[in-house]
């Protein structure tokens, strides 16, 4: 596995380097070691499996607060993905500045989102099987989450998502005055 870092700190682009012969292809999808020795200490704690029939299926932004914070890597295994993560620490040089990627299956790439940030995904494809691995486990009132369309990042989507729940489509405005990432909770903001 090759590790890209990305322009926000401890977000990382995690490009394949797979083996083919004439039974296929095989590619290391996850390994403690190779993840240590580029500094990554992650502990996988639950493992997701995100079925999404239609293209244009937004889903996201989400984590959680402390002490149930979490880092997640993603991957695509069929279809494709648009994937935005914002950094959401207060400490940090990139706060509330986000970057965008595909995951496609074509292109095997995985993504590491580290603990403080946020993440969302809309489908580009039609049929995007989607693997997410976590270093904690789900903890509701913990759960926190961003609107695709905040006007405080002015997020840019390669187009209108289609579906999406209604929770995803309700959070309140994100206000960096009042954002406390150890206990803000945003659906709670008039």
């Amino acid at each position: 596995m090759k590790f890209v870092e990305t322009e926000l700190p401890g977000v990382w682009l995690i490009e394949a380097e797979p083996f083919a012969d004439e039974r296929g292809v095989f590619r290391r999808h996850f390994c403690e070691r190779e993840f240590k020795a580029d500094g990554l200490d992650f502990n996988v704690r639950q493992g997701n499996i995100s079925e999404n029939p239609h293209r244009g299926t937004l889903r996201g932004f989400h984590y959680q607060a402390k002490p149930f914070e979490e880092s997640k890597i993603l991957s695509c295994l069929t279809g494709g993905l648009y994937d935005i993560v914002v950094d959401l620490r207060p400490e940090s040089r990139s706060f509330m500045k986000w970057i965008a990627t595909e995951l496609t299956a074509a292109n095997r790439r995985s993504l590491y989102v580290p603990a403080g940030c946020a993440n969302a995904w809309l489908t580009i494809e039609t049929d995007t099987l989607v693997h997410y691995y976590m270093s904690e486990f789900y903890n509701a009132e913990s759960y926190r989450g961003l609107r695709y369309d905040d006007p405080a990042f002015q997020f840019r989507w390669p187009s209108q998502p289609q579906f999406m729940s209604d929770k995803d489509r309700m959070f309140a405005d994100f206000d960096p005055k009042n954002f406390d990432p150890n206990g803000f909770d945003p659906k709670s903001v008039q």
